[in-house]
């Protein structure tokens, strides 16, 4: 038989094994290729920010090419191990280990690049849907089509040419380093049967729980002043979070797993049922060899799920965002831009409320603000605070002794959390003023031209707003000490007002503002973030659910004689496919739960800086992230099923 009759007849008889590696070759390229065909379309350089969103799209395809680079080479050796015994007998009836490779090299070449073709037609589809929901994300409506790009495709050719040429090279070192002997043992190489629990695997899993407890504790802590009171600080903070996180969750697999599981087998003396059979004592005995590679898994998982949370919180937060910089719908400082505009208002018939509002600059000694070297002072320091009255607002009721905080942020509140407390004392040419903080509020009144350092700006009684006025330090106050705001009272005309806002070039003055368009622009901005960054969390998503999944099937078929010998011991199919699930659930539940848990504590540390809310877009992500994570662990107990079918 001919080299060319071997290859056809092998292809031919391992059609069944192939469509794992078809799939991730499809599934790939599609990625790519639709991904890299935004980044070449005009329409979306010019819907993204030009150049910003140009490099934004280039520098996520470089990380994609890693993602899907790594992805291909780990299947490909999953692949190839399961060829172990077939490379061995090639071996016995004579093939040298080139013929062998020839052989490959020639599979792999149909394989591969007749899968890159259907995966660029797949890609060339999806890639209208990623239009869509780019700009959809970005809240731009427009009909910008798109179209086959030449140069996208040029590009994918190259990249998947070169994971090939890797693809090859894994192959011919896997190939020249192996035995006979070694080749008839690829799949069981992984294995870790019937070792007794050593005393350093105890203290590793040990090490591993406090690490990871310490980490959390500490990110918890990240920003209190009590425990950071410079960036030096904040810095060594972070590193000892990463690491001891990162070296914990490695010996929480290597050590840790199994001790738990290892109580739980002492604690029934050992009898186990056929559920937890195969369930707890494969993974007791599996999850060590496959520890750096879960640590791995987890660690990116929980960056994908950190950033994706961050990137919502920020988008979910737009709206908050844009009022805290432009309280009212549109917002002026000098009377000479704002009078044009409410004159076009009522020409246009658009009904408005203005609002004017006189600030005063202030010394003022606040507690709980950072001095220079980045530490908080212990007493009170002198800052210069935007001060207006309560007859400003609406609702209010300030007695003479008492003042509100209004326009803080949380990131404020969490790192400065002494600036809320306490009293204020303002300080003028003559006398001082001290009063009491009756309270905080979030929402700002004045726009961010008025706070020193984006502080919040004091609330005070009518009374004590004129006897500042009267001991005002002249130096101190602004070119302008009246903000003006306007509020459309038809809210489906806000639209209209803001294209006779836009007209008039108002808005290219730096202090003004329209909420509207701050809003667009935020959600324009942060949509293309989170298009990003979501598409590269599906993506690692896809293709780390893929990886155990895949890790899964190759340990299904090493356990398919225990399944046989089961049966004859009289245990049902019902019987093993309940263990099979449990397996499943724990093999899939732990790298997510663990991973859930690093994100959580990494998002609460810093979110405050984001936006303003944490619990409902963090709990979107995840619900998404779990739900498709699970798919996976589903797929998997199916094929653990057809084995046990095809094992009785």
């Amino acid at each position: 038989m001919s080299i060319k009759s071997i290859i056809f007849h092998n292809l031919i008889e391992n059609v069944k094994h192939y469509f794992l590696y078809v799939f991730a070759l499809v599934f790939s390229s599609s990625l790519y290729f639709s991904f890299v065909t935004l980044q070449y379309d005009p329409a979306v350089g010019r819907l993204t920010g030009g150049i910003k969103g140009a490099a934004a799209l280039r520098a996520s395809s470089i990380l994609l090419i890693v993602i899907v680079g790594i992805f291909l080479l780990y299947a490909n050796n999953l692949f190839i191990r399961r060829r172990g015994k077939e490379i061995a007998l090639f071996q016995l009836i004579g093939l040298t280990k080139s013929h062998i490779f020839r052989i490959l090299t020639a599979e792999n070449f149909m394989l591969y690049f007749a899968s890159l073709l259907i995966g660029v037609g797949v890609g060339l589809f999806s890639s209208r849907l990623l239009l869509d929901i780019l700009l959809d994300l970005t809240g731009i409506q427009t009909s910008a089509s798109l179209d086959f790009s030449m140069q996208a495709l040029v590009q994918t050719l190259l990249v998947f040419v070169a994971i090939y040429v890797l693809i090859m090279l894994s192959n011919f070192l896997f190939i020249k380093r192996q035995t006979i002997l070694g080749l008839f043992q690829t799949l069981a190489s992984t294995e870790d049967r019937g070792r007794k629990l050593s005393l350093l695997e105890v203290l590793s899993g040990v090490a591993g729980l406090g690490l990871i407890i310490y980490g959390y504790n500490l990110s918890s802590r990240l920003f209190d002043a009590t425990n950071v009171s410079s960036v030096n600080d904040l810095m060594i903070a972070m590193v000892l979070i990463l690491g001891s996180v990162i070296v914990g969750t490695y010996l929480f697999y290597k050590g840790s797993v199994r001790c738990i599981f290892y109580l739980v087998r002492k604690r029934k003396n050992g009898y186990l049922n056929v559920k937890e059979v195969l369930s707890l004592s494969s993974i007791m005995f599996r999850i060590q060899s496959n520890a750096l590679l879960l640590t791995i898994i987890t660690t990116v998982s929980a960056l994908a799920l950190g950033l994706l949370s961050l990137s919502y919180i920020s988008y979910y937060s737009a709206g908050k965002m844009a009022q805290a910089t432009v309280p009212n719908d549109f917002a002026f400082i000098y009377e000479e831009e704002a009078k044009p505009f409410s004159d076009g208002l009522a020409a246009k018939g658009i009904s408005f409320e203005q609002r004017n509002i006189s600030v005063l600059q202030v010394h003022a000694k606040l507690p709980g603000i950072a001095v220079k070297g980045g530490e908080t002072a212990n007493e009170p320091q002198e800052v210069t605070l935007g001060v207006i009255s309560e007859s400003s607002v609406d609702g209010l009721d300030i007695s003479g002794h008492e003042t509100l905080l209004s326009g803080y942020s949380d990131a404020m509140k969490m790192v400065l959390p002494g600036v809320f407390e306490g009293r204020v004392e303002f300080t003028g040419m003559k006398e001082n003023i001290p009063l009491a903080i009756k309270g905080i509020q979030k929402e700002a009144v004045v726009s961010l031209y008025f706070s020193n350092g984006s502080l919040p700006v004091a609330i005070v009684d009518e009374a004590v707003f004129k006897r500042l006025q009267e001991d005002a330090d002249s130096k101190l106050q602004l070119d302008s000490s009246t903000y003006i705001g306007f509020d459309i009272a038809d809210r489906e005309r806000v639209a209209e007002a803001n294209e006779l806002f836009m007209s008039m070039k108002a808005s290219e003055k730096r202090y003004n503002g329209s909420q509207l368009d701050s809003e667009q622009g935020t959600l324009q901005n942060l949509g293309l973030l989170l298009f990003v960054v979501g598409f590269l969390g599906l993506a690692f998503l896809m293709t780390s659910g893929c990886i155990l999944y895949f890790k899964q099937m190759e340990e299904s078929q090493a356990e398919k004689p225990s399944f046989t010998i089961l049966r004859k011991l009289g245990f049902s199919r019902g019987d093993m496919l309940s263990g099979i699930i449990l397996k499943q659930l724990f093999s899939f539940g732990i790298p997510l739960v663990v991973g859930l848990g690093h994100s959580y504590y990494a998002v609460r540390s810093g979110w405050f800086f984001f936006g303003s809310e944490l619990w409902t877009p963090m709990l979107i992500v995840v619900a998404i992230y779990g739900g498709l994570y699970s798919i996976f662990g589903v797929l998997s107990v199916f094929y653990g099923k057809r084995v046990v079918k095809e094992a009785l």
